[in-house]
C-alpha cells in the first residue's frame, strides 16, 4: 500500500514555505524548522559559525530573555532542541496544542529579531559553551575526532564539507560581535526556512497561526551561492593513521557518493547496506563471525546535497589483531562483492531493512515533521515522504552493482585508522 501522509504546503509574501500533515493521534503538535545553512555555507576564517547560532538562537531575541525559550515551553510540557549540520540548521519543538501559538510566537522572534540581544557578552558566553562542548564531546572522547579527520581526508582542502560543523575554535575567537550579525542577515531570512508543523491541527488552522506570527517578518533580498562542483570518486585510496588512547584499532573506511538527490544515491546505499550493513552482511559474517578478527561491523550512507555525500564502513577490531591482516579481508571481500554484485538474498534483506527503518521513522512524529523539512527545504519536494519507499524498491541488483564498482571500488577509498599506542609502537 502506498504511503499517504497528509501533505500541505503554502508561501507567505516573505518567502516562507509553510508544510502543515495533519495527524490527530494525539493532541500534540511538532513545529520544525530548517534553515538552509550549515557548515558547508562557511567561508574560510568563519567555521564553526552556523553551530555558533544554533546556540545563540537560545540566549534571547527582541522580546524573549536568555534561556526563556527553554523555559517557557518546557512549563507548558513542551520538549526542544536544536542541531547543526552541513546543509542546514533545525529548530524543533512537540507542544500540547493549546501551546501552539506560545510556540509560534517564540519562533517567530529568534527568527525574525535574534540580533537585539546579540552582543559580546552573549557572544563570548556561548563561545565557551563551544569550546566545552568540543572538549567533551571530541577532544576527551574515545574517537571523538574521527569524523573530522574522515571529512578531511576524503573531501580536498577548501571544500565546503572538509572541516566539521563544530568549525575551528580560532576562528571562533577571531568572530566578532559584526561578523556573527552579518552571517545571520545573510541566511537567516523567511525565504531561506521552512517551517512544518505535524500533529493535531486542520491545514487552514495552521496556516492562520503561522501567517499571524511569521508574515510580519521582513523578507531580506539576498543571492543564494551557487552549490559545489561534483566531485567524482577517489581516483587513488587516501590514507590517515591516528595514534590515541582508544579501547580498540578501529578503520573507518569511507567513499564518496552521489549527491542525495541522485536515484544512484539509494543504489549505493543499499549496496553499503548489502555488503557491510547487516547482520547477516557478507563483511559482517566474515570479520565478526567465521574469522573473528572485527568485535563489530558497521556501515551507512550520509546524504550530502553540495555536489557529493559519503558512504562509510567502521570496522572495530578484535584484541590483538593486526589491522593490516582485517584490511586486506576487507578488501578481498569488498572485490569480490563487486565481482558479481548483491545475491539475491542480500538484495533483498538490504531492502526490507531500508524500509523498516524508514517506516520506523515516519511512525514518530517529530522524525516525521523533520523528514518533511528535509525534503521540502533540500529537495523541494515535501511529499517525498510517500515516494522515497517507491523509488526504492525500483532500484536493482545490476543498479547496486554499476553504481558500487563505480563509487565503492577498491582504489576509490579513504581510510582513516585510529590505533592504540601499543599496537602503533609494535607496528
Amino acid at each position: 500500500m502506498p504511503l499517504d501522509y497528509p501533505i500541505h504546503e503554502r508561501t507567505l509574501a516573505n518567502g516562507l514555505r509553510v508544510v502543515i500533515s495533519p495527524d490527530h493521534g494525539v493532541p500534540t503538535v511538532t513545529v520544525n524548522l530548517w534553515v538552509n545553512v550549515g557548515s558547508r555555507h562557511e567561508v574560510a576564517g568563519r567555521t564553526g559559525f552556523a553551530h555558533l547560532f544554533e546556540h545563540l538562537m537560545f540566549q534571547g531575541s527582541r522580546s524573549v530573555a536568555s534561556g526563556e525559550h527553554f523555559s517557557a515551553l518546557m512549563a507548558q510540557g513542551g520538549r526542544l532542541n536544536a542541531t547543526t549540520w552541513f546543509d542546514r540548521t533545525n529548530y524543533f519543538e512537540t507542544v500540547p496544542v493549546g501551546a501552539l501559538d506560545l510556540a509560534l510566537w517564540l519562533e517567530a522572534d529568534r527568527h525574525g529579531y535574534l540580533l537585539d540581544a546579540v552582543n559580546q557578552a552573549n557572544l563570548d558566553n556561548q563561545r565557551d559553551v563551544v569550546k566545552e562542548e568540543k572538549r567533551q564531546r571530541y577532544d576527551n572522547a574515545p574517537y571523538g575526532n574521527a569524523m573530522r579527520d574522515i571529512y578531511a581526508t576524503v573531501f580536498p582542502e577548501g571544500h565546503p564539507y572538509h572541516h566539521p560543523t563544530i568549525g575551528s575554535m580560532a576562528d571562533l575567537d577571531a568572530a566578532s560581535v559584526r561578523d556573527v550579525h552579518e552571517f545571520f542577515a545573510a541566511h537567516y531570512r523567511p525565504a531561506n526556512t521552512v517551517l512544518t508543523l505535524v500533529g493535531d491541527i486542520e491545514p487552514e488552522d495552521g496556516f492562520a497561526r503561522v501567517a499571524r506570527y511569521f508574515e510580519s517578518l521582513p523578507s531580506h533580498a539576498h543571492t543564494a551561492s551557487a552549490p559545489p562542483d561534483p566531485l567524482p570518486a577517489l581516483e587513488t585510496p587516501q590514507r590517515l593513521d591516528v595514534v590515541a588512547e582508544v579501547p580498540n584499532d578501529r578503520l573507518h573506511i569511507a567513499f564518496r557518493l552521489p549527491v542525495e538527490t541522485e536515484r544512484d544515491f539509494l543504489a549505493a546505499d543499499l549496496a553499503l547496506e548489502a555488503f557491510a550493513g547487516l547482520s547477516m552482511s557478507r563483511l559482517v559474517r566474515r570479520l565478526v563471525r567465521q574469522d573473528q578478527l572485527a568485535n563489530s561491523v558497521s556501515a551507512h550512507a550520509m546524504g550530502f546535497i553540495g555536489g557529493v555525500s559519503l558512504g562509510l564502513i567502521a570496522i572495530d577490531i578484535a584484541h590483538d589483531v593486526d589491522h593490516a591482516l582485517v584490511e586486506s579481508v576487507f578488501l578481498e571481500e569488498l572485490t569480490a562483492f563487486l565481482a558479481i554484485g548483491p545475491t539475491p538474498t542480500e538484495m533483498e534483506a538490504a531492502l526490507a531493512q531500508s524500509e523498516r527503518a524508514w517506516l520506523q521513522a515516519l511512525a514518530s512524529q517529530e522524525e516525521r515533521a523533520d523528514l518533511i523539512s528535509h525534503y521540502a527545504l533540500l529537495h523541494d519536494d515535501a511529499g517525498y515522504i510517500n515516494t522515497l519507499l517507491d523509488e526504492l524498491t525500483a532500484v536493482t541488483a545490476a543498479d547496486a552493482t554499476r553504481v558500487a564498482r563505480h563509487w565503492l571500488a577498491p582504489s576509490a577509498r579513504a581510510v582513516v585508522a585510529y590505533l592504540r599506542r601499543e599496537n602503533a609502537r609494535a607496528a
